[in-house]
């Protein structure tokens, strides 16, 4: 038997000057069939990253039940929850994740025609939160034209973050700007 290492005998056809008989065919041992190792390994690397997504998840739920609770506020006739667009001197703030949000600008872009809120969220809480917020872009009859949403994370307890909600759906006219839903969890 041979080794792979080693050449050919000279009077093997696959040896130079070899007769015509086996031409194109490798004489000699056969190649070492592949092993699985590529495989198992590749599925081991899979197996590791699905077990750390899933334990972030688990965690994130696990952190998530820290977030105080939210004070229900019942939907108006047109299903859209009364939420003031921006905090007046002479009105007392909301109280929950809704009294952290406040809507500075609500416009419809004159080159996208996409409605886009910019938001000012103040961490009332006592522990660092994250936030989301969703905002309805509403007509002047309160029909609902369009959904945005915007979200910050890690914003310390008194602290601010500014950021913008964008819709995706071009519109014609004037437009207003509610809070649908603040959700507030522990960061």
């Amino acid at each position: 038997m041979s080794s792979p290492e080693q050449p050919p005998e000279s009077g093997s056809p696959s040896s130079a000057g070899g007769g015509r008989e086996g031409a194109g065919r490798a004489w000699g041992p056969r190649p070492p069939s592949r092993s699985r190792t590529g495989w198992i390994v590749g599925c081991s690397c899979l197996a590791v990253v699905v077990l750390a997504v899933i334990l972030v998840v688990v965690l994130l739920l696990v952190a998530g039940g820290d977030e105080e609770p939210e004070r229900e506020v019942p939907p108006s006739p047109t299903g859209v929850r009364p939420t003031a667009t921006t905090a007046s001197p002479g009105r007392p703030q909301e109280e929950g994740p809704e009294g952290d949000v406040q809507i500075t600008s609500c416009a419809v872009d004159s080159l996208t025609n996409l409605a886009r809120a910019e938001l000012l969220i103040t961490n009332r809480s006592s522990k660092p939160s994250n936030y989301i917020v969703q905002i309805e872009f509403v007509d002047a009859s309160g029909r609902r034209l369009d959904e945005g949403y915007a979200a910050t994370n890690n914003v310390a307890p008194g602290q601010q973050s500014s950021v913008a909600a964008q819709g995706l759906t071009q519109i014609d006219g004037p437009i207003t700007c509610r809070i649908a839903d603040v959700t507030r969890f522990a960061s």
